[in-house]
This record gives C-alpha cells, sequence and structure tokens, in this order.
C-alpha cells in the first residue's frame, strides 16, 4: 500500500519571508549606504551577508527534501507497478489514449 509522503509545512513560506528579507535588507542597505559611518556600514553589511547566508541555507535544506521526496515517490511508484504491474498498464494506455485524442483535436 502507498504511503502519504510527509511535507515540511510552512519551510515555502519561511523561504519567501527570508528572501523578502534579503531584498529588503538590500534595498535599505543601498539607499543607506551613502549616510553610513564605517562601523555603521560594516554593521549593515554583516546583517545583510548573515540574512543572505540564512536564505541559501534554506534554499538547501528544501532542495534536500524535494530530492528525498522524489525519492520516496519513485520507490513508492516502482514497488506499486511491480505489486500491480497491469493495471500500470492499463492506466499507461488510458493516458496514451487521452493524450492522443487531445493530440489529434487540434
Amino acid at each position: 500500500m502507498m504511503e502519504k509522503i510527509p511535507t515540511q509545512t510552512g519551510a515555502r513560506d519561511q523561504l519567501l519571508s527570508d528572501l523578502k528579507t534579503v531584498i529588503q535588507d538590500a534595498e535599505a542597505w543601498l539607499r543607506h549606504s551613502g549616510h553610513l559611518t564605517g562601523e555603521e556600514f560594516k554593521a549593515a553589511k554583516v546583517k545583510f551577508e548573515r540574512t543572505l547566508v540564512k536564505a541559501k541555507e534554506d534554499i538547501v535544506r528544501l532542495e534536500e527534501a524535494a530530492v528525498e521526496k522524489a525519492k520516496v515517490a519513485a520507490k513508492a511508484t516502482d514497488e506499486y507497478v511491480k505489486e500491480n504491474p497491469w493495471k500500470a498498464v492499463g492506466l499507461g494506455t488510458a493516458v496514451g489514449v487521452v493524450i492522443g485524442m487531445l493530440i489529434a483535436r487540434k
């Protein structure tokens, strides 16, 4: 029997939030860079770099999760096809017929 693939709730929203923060920090840094003193400029640069690193880490983490989910889905599909070969053939045939009909309509 196929199992539901677990998902990370909020991971996409967190990534979008981090990317928005990076963009906002970059805009603020560019707007105020002419008015910042040496120490303020360094602090703003450190904050921006920290936010950018966090966003990159989130992207890597999401990519790893997506690859893992794809592997689980591929394994589940492989097991299903091995357990139900005729159902898989029938499903493939049905999909092929539908696609053929759609192509023939054009």
